[in-house]
């Protein structure tokens, strides 16, 4: 396999280009519901549902270590919308989520996303 090496990178049909040091790692959008699922990810192997509210996003491809930056956002009709929280238990090859209500509940949410950007290993 051969490696390119860019410090821009710009998508066939857009104007702007964007330095590769902003794309994501990794990103998630996954269904917290029922039968956790996954809907579309880059550099996401699996998702690990470990109760109401509480996932394990696993990478593909390990980050350098665990002091990558992540962002969420979680919906669903009934509850409207919420916030994601980090479990804590983060490391090179997981990431813990926990999608919470306005009122701090950890709640399973039919849409949750995840976006984390740091060093892949």
């Amino acid at each position: 396999m051969s490696t390119l090496t860019v410090s821009n990178i710009k998508k066939t049909g857009e104007t702007a280009s964007r330095d590769v040091l902003g794309v994501a790692a990794a990103w998630v959008n996954f269904n917290g519901t029922g039968t956790v699922a996954t809907r579309d990810s880059v550099n996401v192997s699996s998702l690990t549902d470990n109760g109401t509210g509480n996932y394990d996003v696993n990478f593909s491809s390990d980050m350098a270590n665990a002091d990558y930056s992540a962002a969420g956002v979680c919906g669903t009709v009934a509850v409207a919308s919420g916030f994601v929280t980090d479990l804590g238990d983060r490391t090179a090859s997981v990431f813990g989520v926990t999608p919470r209500t306005a009122s701090a509940s950890a709640f399973d949410f039919t849409r949750v996303g995840c976006t984390i950007h740091g060093d892949l290993a």
